[in-house]
């Protein structure tokens, strides 16, 4: 056992990455699994244990410790989807003195911003933006999840894409290159078609939301459509931004602001967010926004030294 070590997990939708660091700030090792948001689902119970167990023992690995044996002076975990139906599953995975379980967002922010005040934009294949002040008040905004919100994610990019093209098709709408984008992609001979695939189950959600990339190649190629459709996620997802800022902060403070997620791969909606709100990337990734967490349970505050995967 040893009780001079820290841990950082986060927990997402489509991987988890577990960060182990030392006193000084030193991070020993890390380690990369599958998915763990859904635990009510099926099987989600196992599928939870199994990514938690697997990360921690790579992560261990590579920092040359016993997973079974190994217990943490502190502990940060944070999950896509909150920590209500995962606080008891950690309990049963990771022994901590100190073991704090919480959402994405505030590890994101954590991270964003190597843990001081500010805001932080996510797009993923949903979107959120949460922000904390110097008082400690916190405030999220989005996050509705994809059937009634998550404008500016890739999901939300790709739905609105194919509506254009569904216009596009039944002639009430203009003609756009996302026409024969979606048909590619999915491998329909009608846009008709690839609407009702993308309701069966061979079509997840993630899987609907990785074809967000073709939209921003048709953008920069020069469809107008598709760059409309950028230009209206990075408009959203300002808008976020916005919202938390007026919430927490005073017109005239300086707020750090900063955007994490795949979304952001796409130049065309970057610079367009940029230019609508003062914004950078985030300092560093979740992962260790969850072990800087875990080092503040404890009053510390070391310098990160951060080891290559990130």
């Amino acid at each position: 056992m040893d009780s001079q070590l820290f841990l950082g997990v986060d927990g997402g939708q489509s991987s988890t990455t577990a960060v182990i660091g030392d006193p000084t700030g030193r991070v020993l090792g890390t380690g990369v699994s599958g998915p763990c948001n859904h635990v009510g689902a099926g099987d989600g119970r196992q599928k939870f244990l199994s990514a938690m167990q697997e990360c921690l023992a790579a992560a261990c690995q590579e920092a040359g410790l016993d997973p079974l044996r190994v217990r943490f002076a502190s502990a940060c975990l944070g999950f896509s989807g909150g920590p209500a139906d995962k606080q008891a599953l950690v309990e049963e995975t990771i022994s901590a003195a100190r073991l704090f379980v919480t959402t994405d967002a505030w590890i994101a922010l954590n991270g964003a911003t190597a843990g001081k005040p500010g805001i932080v934009v996510i797009a993923g294949t949903g979107s959120i933006a949460f922000g904390r002040n110097s008082r400690g008040q916190t405030a999220r905004v989005g996050g509705w999840g994809y059937v009634f919100g998550d404008e500016g994610g890739a999901f939300d990019i790709v739905r609105q894409a194919l509506r254009a093209a569904l216009r596009a098709e039944e002639g009430w709408g203009p003609a756009t290159a996302l026409r024969k984008t979606l048909l590619d992609a999915a491998g329909g001979t009608s846009i008709n078609e690839v609407l009702h695939s993308f309701y069966t189950s061979e079509f997840p959600r993630d899987r609907i939301a990785a074809l967000a990339p073709e939209v921003d190649q048709a953008a920069v190629a020069g469809d107008t459509v598709a760059r409309a459709i950028l230009d209206g996620a990075a408009l959203q997802l300002a808008g976020l931004a916005h919202a938390v800022r007026g919430r927490l902060f005073l017109p005239a403070e300086t707020v750090p602001t900063a955007y994490i997620g795949g979304v952001f791969r796409s130049s065309v909606l970057r610079e367009d967010f940029r230019r609508r709100i003062s914004s950078g990337p985030a300092l560093h990734p979740p992962a260790i926004g969850a072990l800087i967490e875990a080092y503040r349970a404890v009053n510390l505050k070391p310098s990160l030294v951060l080891a290559s995967l990130f």
